[in-house]
């Protein structure tokens, strides 16, 4: 994939390479993803290489999600977690303080693109990878948003809309509660939408607040899937949704640039019979689309529940999966390097994962359309003689990759999906004989 290596073809493979292995082993553990002291030295060369850097290793990942985007409605979801390292952890130099401000870490925040039809992940669009200072700086209310970390906000937007905005058939961008900035709904960059979880009861230019909005023209019922959190099982909640035009005013404090009132279209989502002892479902959604009638309401709530996928990508890249916050890579600058390869590792896994279940978006989600002829090859070569043995996906699908794929890792074609681990095993395997064959085939002289 071009851009791990500044045009340098050595770096660019090796990281290339080294991609592939965080997602077939499901680690960032260096001796572990190397397999062997030679290939745990090369994944420590390429960390430290001059010819690579991670925004460029972003932009390679987000040049093979503005090809799976084309054409399609897609919701651009952008969310923040922090890598926060324990004390314990020696040896770290240039990080600054993590969320609790005492233990060393760092901040992401990525973008993914998310299918709207089908709500299938095609992406990372974007990150952003940063330090805080350890110094105090100046009261919130009195900095500008660009001194402020909520700019991550405006440019995850940017940049939703510069990756996207062109090739997709629509484009809105998704955020939750701490997203509700008045420059995020002011600055949003043409060419896309804005669907963000109020966080703030903002006065009306009519007059009073957001949430004393009584007079809604729009009003439903329906119902909300909601993820299982700790403690916590998923469940089908039943809501009232609200939903009608709203003009916000700007706030008080250093943005007077910004325009002096904004109309929004508001969402509110109440849930009616909440179970016991489960605090009931509130959301009060804005966007700048427009929401005329009960259809275009629900859908908004679909489109906003859609950013659950960032938290699945979040779950992948951890101690549920990757295990970023417990690798032992201190220097920054390789860090933020392996951070980014293992951003795009769990967005991949997360993909292989729901092909599954059967997928209908395309094999070029993860591979180029070139392998296709080679990746058939591979898969009749691991069919049987009775339809159990026969890939049932169209060809050329992601859920006809992943039946390939977990062939390689052992699965038997039983009524029962293959696991995680079988589908990273065959992926090592799979990847193995894909990059045997296709440079074979490469190696051909042509015919006269």
């Amino acid at each position: 994939m071009r851009g791990f290596g500044s045009g340098d073809v050595r770096t660019e493979a090796r990281g290339a390479w080294l991609f592939e292995r965080i997602v077939t082993t499901g680690s960032v553990v260096l001796s572990t993803v190397g397999g062997s002291e030679a290939g745990t030295a090369a994944a420590h060369r390429y960390l430290s290489s001059p010819c690579a850097d991670w925004q460029g290793i972003l932009q390679a990942f987000a040049a093979r999600t503005a090809q799976a985007c084309a054409g399609r409605p897609i919701v651009a979801v952008q969310d923040t977690s922090e890598i926060n390292f324990t004390p314990a952890a020696a040896g770290r130099h240039g990080l600054g303080p993590a969320g609790n401000g005492r233990n060393p870490g760092f901040f992401l925040h990525p973008v993914i693109a998310v299918d709207a039809e089908d709500e299938a992940v095609l992406g990372l669009v974007d990150a952003q990878l940063w330090t805080r200072a350890a110094r105090q700086t100046a009261p919130r209310h009195r900095r500008p948003v660009e001194d402020k970390e909520s700019q991550r906000w405006i440019t995850g937007a940017a940049a939703a809309a510069t990756a996207l905005a062109d090739t997709a058939r629509s484009l809105i961008v998704v955020a939750d509660q701490e997203g509700d900035i008045y420059s995020h709904f002011a600055r949003r960059p043409a060419g896309s939408d804005l669907l963000v979880r109020a966080r703030h009861d903002r006065p009306l230019v009519e007059g009073g607040s957001l949430q004393d909005k009584a007079s809604w023209p729009v009003a439903t019922t329906g119902t909300v899937e909601v993820p299982a959190r700790p403690g916590v099982p998923a469940r089908i909640a039943k809501v009232r949704l609200q939903a009608g035009p709203v003009e916000v005013v700007r706030p008080s404090g250093p943005g007077a640039r910004e325009p002096a009132s904004l109309r929004l279209h508001g969402v509110c989502v109440q849930e009616l019979e909440p179970p016991v002892g489960v605090t009931p479902l509130c959301w009060r959604l804005l966007t700048t689309r427009a929401v005329p009638d009960a259809a275009a309401a629900q859908d908004m709530v679909r489109l906003y529940r859609l950013r659950w996928r960032i938290e699945e990508v979040f779950r992948a890249l951890k101690r549920d999966g990757l295990g970023l916050d417990e690798t032992q890579v201190r220097v920054p600058d390789k860090l933020f390097r392996l951070s980014a390869l293992a951003l795009g590792a769990a967005v991949r896994i997360l993909q292989l994962v729901d092909a599954r279940d059967g997928s209908r978006r395309p094999m070029q989600d993860v591979l180029d359309k070139a392998a296709l002829p080679v990746v058939a090859e591979l898969g009749r070569a691991c069919e049987g003689s009775t339809d159990r043995l026969r890939n049932p996906h169209p060809v050329g699908n992601l859920s006809w990759l992943e039946w390939i794929v977990a062939r390689h890792g052992g699965w038997n074609a039983h009524n029962s999906p293959p696991g995680p681990k079988v589908v990273a095993r065959g992926w090592e395997r799979f990847s193995a004989m894909l990059a045997g064959a296709l440079l074979a085939r490469d190696s051909l002289p042509s015919r006269p």
